[in-house]
Parts: structure tokens; C-alpha cells; sequence
């Protein structure tokens, strides 16, 4: 049967920006979790079991998405993630089923075939527990076990609390599947204004200059991911490229994040590391003029270091060599003249960030900020918290690179950087890694960032964007997390009759049957039934279709009963 109602362990890799999504199907993750205790394990640390948010800039590492969530059964906003949640619920179920047993005796093991085990726990006072299991990849089997035949799926394991009768099998799902959406939250649009960031002065209080390049978080103290690196060159009128030449080209070594290269005010181009490959090179056509050159580059970390040897000893930032070829002179090595540095952003000093900061600055209409397409450009607007507790998040996918504040509190950095990686599909069964089951190749990393309600009051919340790379705020949107179809399938032990699958729209409160049990949001009802099928239906959760076999009256049976508990619930 199937239903549709609309409305850790180890190997966990952290989630980075331009990277995928990783995830591991539930089967695989209580078949792991299963084959330890049948082998006398005890604790199980499953990290992650409940999702969170990297708020501020405390990301696990360099280049960590600001979502800390790794597809755990329970979610970053704190919703339950089904199927994940209902079926480790149910191994764990059956795993206290198993308690006498388990802590009597170690298990006795014997082969039931050349893939197939028994785990047999059995105690003096008579308790018996048993876990078999099937390390076949690709097919399933048919044992005897205690006079009794047991068929076991590929890459599965059945607990048998009595040695004899199967409550939990870790590859048969027969929880609900719900799916969720992110929703809009709010009728308004956000009325935005927009600063540029000034990089044509700094303040002289806040700058120092010295000969040579200097590591970034020495100089920064993380007190902000930003440290300016500026310094001049003076261009002879008679040079090659001022009268028709090649322009000359800058040349950056970066031992990481982000890079952003301004000559004589102008952005001129970007780069970025990865966290594999933090240490990167830029190389750019520089528009240069004759006589003297401001060569601004704002060297940007990503989060600190956090694994590896000797970790503590990376650097980050600018330590060259920065060069310009292409000149009369040939190469200029521009790194051990005078550099001089300011540490974080104008907008940072003024406390920009915070309703209640100070600031002379002019703000100006962001239609109008947006068709210069500046980079380094702060963005505000207010917004009334919308009705309802479902959690909120904002839809970043119109912006790049930068960093979000709610009333001074931090969301955290955001980077719409465009995943890569290898997402042709997900088979658990086989010993597992996180590239194999992944999700999101082409699309941003991470596109929903996290606003806990906590943070927010009634009316008039104080919402910045610093953006680094250009960006349209205009299409930054406040959504909702949630619900808005579950669905169930269940197989029938039967000759003939394979599956239920019933589809509907709505938020049931819950549905019984011998095998299956649906949940949703409390105060919800079933508005509709999407597809009920029982016979042989085919397809996944959301794309449920008939099968050679099926029940014409499953929809009407379904509906009948869904509805008439509806009207009662209301009466």
C-alpha cells in the first residue's frame, strides 16, 4: 500500500559551497546501524540526528555551507525528515524488542548461504533474538532459518526479536515519505535601499602599511572575513599597451579564500579556492593608465581551518607572488614593495548591520543601485514577521557572495555557487560513501537561508545583504518550510496483491492500517486524495502510477474514508 497526502553514523562530508548535496538513503543507514548491533555493538553515534544552521560566520571550516543540516532525520528548521525519522524509529523499535537478548550473551553466528548470516543472542532464562542478514549486492535470498524460510532483500538485515518472527527488515521502508517545500511567506516585497561600500578612501585610522605581504588571519584577528591589500604603480606614458599594445597582465597567488581585484576603483575580476584546493592563482588583463595605479585587492576567508595536520599552520590570504607581466620593463614584482591594509569593510566600522547603528551614509533606491551592477554594495530593507510557526528561511538565488544580518544577528555568509560533481543517481547497497548518493549538480549549493522566528518581532525586522559580487536583491524572497504531501507504500504479503499506493493533497492528522501509519502537522486535514492504488502500482512517492494489476474502487475506498474522517474531525 502506498499513500500520498497533500497539503549519523559515520561518513558524513561536510556540505561545501560549489559542492553537492550528500545524502544516504535511510535503508543503507539502518542497515549500518542494524549490522553493528547484530555484532555486539552498544552506542551509536548517528551525526548528524538533528540538522542546524552555521549562524554568524562559524562554519565548520573553509567554504561550509551556512546549513549544517547533512540529510539527518531531523531537520535544520527542526522538522522530522521522513522517511528517515519513522524508519530509524522502527529499527530502534525493534532493536529494544531485542534487549534481554542482546545484553546476555554475545551472538552465536552461523552461514545460511554465501552472502547470508545469522546473528543468534540467547539468554539462560530463554530469551532469543536473531538479525539476518543478506550481504548480497544485487540479489535477494531465500534462507531457512529454525524450520522457517525468510526472504531477505539485497543489502538487508531482519531483526527477529523472538528468533522467529520479523518486526523490522532495514531495506522495507513502510513509513511515510513526506515532502516538503519552501513556500512564499509573505505577500510584501521588500522595499530596498542600497549603499555602495567606498573603496576610493579608507580611513587612515584603521590602515597601516608595511613592506611585504602579510597572512591574513594575523592581521585580522577573524574580527571580519575581509583584509584590503593596496598598493600603487606608476605606468610611463611611453609604454607599449598605452598606444595599442596588449594590456599588461596581474598575476595573484592566493593561499585562500576569495579574491576580488580592484585597479583605480573598478572591479576587475574574481577568483575563488575550494576546500580541497584552497590555494589558487589569478590571472587577468589589467586596464591601466599612465602615470600612478591603485591596486586594491580585497582578500576574503571563507571560515578557519579545522582538519587536517597541523591545521593551526595554514595560512590564508595574499603571500604572492603578485607580478604584472607584459610591460616595456618586463615582469614587475610587486611583492615586497609597500602594501598598505585595512582590515574589514567601511560598512563593518559603521555598523551598518544593526537597526540601532549610526551611519551618515547615503542610501539610495536599489532599482537604481542594481542597473550599475557594482560590486562591495550593502543592501536594506524592513519586513513584518509573517503569521503562522511554520520555520522561514530567505531565498537567496538572485544574489552571489556575500553575508546576511535580521535585527544585528547574523544568518550567516551565503555563496550561490553552482554545484559540481557526479549526480547520475543513488544505489546504497555496497559499502558506503557520501559521492555516491548525491543531489543538486548544476544548481547552487545552498539557496534557503535559515531566519529563526526567535529573532524576529511583529513588525518593522531590520534586514541587510552585503553583496560582493553584484546581485539583484529584488528577487530575495522570505519563505516558509513545509509539509506539503505525504505518501506511504506497504506491501501485502499475498500471491497476487503486491502494493497499496494511495496519493492525496492535504496534512492528515494520521491514517492506520496493519502496516502503515501517516503523520502530519497538528491542527491539519485531509483536503485531498491525490492517488490510491492497491493491486501492482508502480513509481516513487510524488509519481505514483497504475500497475498491470489494480483495484478500481481503491480511490473511492480511500476518499470515502479519508473524507468521512475529515467532516467528523470538524463536526
Amino acid at each position: 500500500m502506498a499513500v500520498e497526502m497533500g497539503t549519523g553514523v559515520p561518513w558524513v562530508m561536510f556540505t561545501e559551497f560549489g559542492g553537492p548535496i550528500h545524502q544516504r538513503p535511510v535503508q543503507d543507514l539502518a542497515f549500518a546501524a542494524a549490522r553493528f548491533i547484530q555484532k555486539g555493538g552498544s552506542f551509536i553515534n548517528y551525526y548528524m540526528y538533528h540538522g542546524g544552521t552555521n549562524f554568524g560566520r562559524s562554519a565548520g571550516g573553509p567554504f561550509i555551507t551556512t546549513s549544517y543540516d547533512y540529510d539527518a532525520p531531523i531537520d535544520e528548521y527542526g522538522l522530522i525528515r521522513q522517511p528517515k525519522y519513522g524508519h530509524l524509529k522502527e529499527l530502534h523499535r525493534a532493536i529494544k524488542m531485542c534487549e534481554r537478548a542482546l545484553v546476555s550473551a554475545d551472538p552465536i553466528v552461523t552461514s545460511l548461504g554465501g552472502f547470508q548470516q545469522a546473528h543468534v543472542y540467547s539468554s539462560e532464562s530463554g530469551d532469543c533474538a536473531a538479525f539476518l542478514s543478506n550481504y548480497d549486492t544485487k540479489s535477494a535470498a531465500r534462507v531457512l532459518f529454525n524450520n522457517m524460510h525468510y526472504n531477505l532483500p539485497p543489502w538487508s538485515i531482519s531483526v527477529l526479536p523472538d528468533c522467529r518472527n520479523v518486526v523490522f527488515n532495514t531495506a522495507k521502508v513502510g513509513v511515510q515519505t513526506s515532502q516538503m517545500e519552501m513556500l512564499p511567506a509573505n505577500a510584501e516585497m521588500f522595499s530596498w535601499e542600497s549603499y555602495f561600500e567606498d573603496i576610493s578612501s579608507l580611513d587612515d585610522s584603521s590602515t597601516f602599511t608595511t613592506q611585504g605581504l602579510l597572512e591574513q588571519i594575523n592581521v585580522t584577528r577573524d574580527a571580519s572575513d575581509y583584509l584590503w591589500y593596496i598598493t600603487s604603480v606608476d605606468i610611463g606614458s611611453s609604454e607599449s599597451f598605452l598606444h595599442g599594445g596588449e594590456l599588461p597582465t596581474l598575476i595573484v597567488q592566493s593561499t585562500g579564500h576569495a579574491l576580488h581585484i580592484f585597479i583605480n576603483g573598478q572591479l576587475s575580476g574574481s577568483a575563488f579556492g575550494t576546500r580541497e584546493a584552497r590555494r589558487f592563482m589569478y590571472t587577468g588583463k589589467v586596464n591601466l593608465r599612465a602615470g600612478r595605479n591603485k591596486i586594491a585587492l580585497l582578500s576574503v576567508a571563507v571560515g578557519l581551518p579545522n582538519v587536517g595536520g597541523h591545521y593551526e599552520t595554514w595560512n590564508t590570504g595574499i603571500l604572492g607572488p603578485v607580478a604584472l607581466h607584459g610591460l616595456d620593463q618586463g615582469k614587475w614584482d610587486l611583492s615586497w614593495q609597500k602594501w598598505t591594509y585595512q582590515v574589514g569593510l567601511r560598512g563593518e566600522a559603521m555598523n551598518l548591520v544593526s537597526p540601532n547603528g549610526i551611519s551618515s551614509v547615503e542610501w539610495m533606491q536599489s532599482s537604481l543601485a542594481v542597473q550599475r551592477q557594482q560590486p562591495l554594495m550593502w543592501h536594506k530593507a524592513y519586513f513584518n514577521a509573517p503569521e503562522g510557526d511554520e520555520p522561514l528561511a530567505l531565498d537567496m538565488e538572485g544574489m552571489g557572495k556575500g553575508q546576511i544580518w535580521i535585527n544585528g544577528q547574523s544568518v550567516g555568509r551565503y555563496w550561490t555557487a553552482y554545484a559540481k560533481g557526479d549526480c547520475n543517481g543513488c544505489n546504497y547497497v555496497g559499502g558506503y560513501r557520501p559521492t555516491k548518493c548525491q543531489l543538486g549538480c548544476g544548481q547552487p549549493t545552498q539557496r534557503w537561508y535559515h531566519v529563526p522566528r526567535s529573532w524576529l518581532k511583529p513588525t518593522q525586522n531590520f534586514l541587510v545583504v552585503f553583496e560582493e559580487l553584484g546581485g539583484n536583491p529584488s528577487r530575495i524572497s522570505l519563505v516558509k518550510r513545509s509539509v506539503t504531501s505525504v505518501c506511504a507504500e506497504v506491501a501485502e504479503y499475498h500471491p497476487t496483491i503486491k502494493n497499496w499506493h494511495i496519493e492525496s493533497y492535504g496534512k492528515p492528522e494520521e491514517f492506520h492500517s496493519p502496516k502503515v501509519h501517516l503523520r502530519c502537522s497538528p491542527g491539519h486535514a485531509i483536503s485531498s486524495i491525490k492517488f490510491a492504488s492497491f493491486g501492482t502500482p508502480l513509481g516513487t512517492c510524488g509519481s505514483y502510477q497504475q500497475g498491470p494489476c489494480h483495484s478500481p474502487t481503491s480511490y473511492d475506498i480511500l476518499e470515502k474514508v479519508f473524507i468521512t474522517a475529515l467532516i467528523s474531525s470538524v463536526q
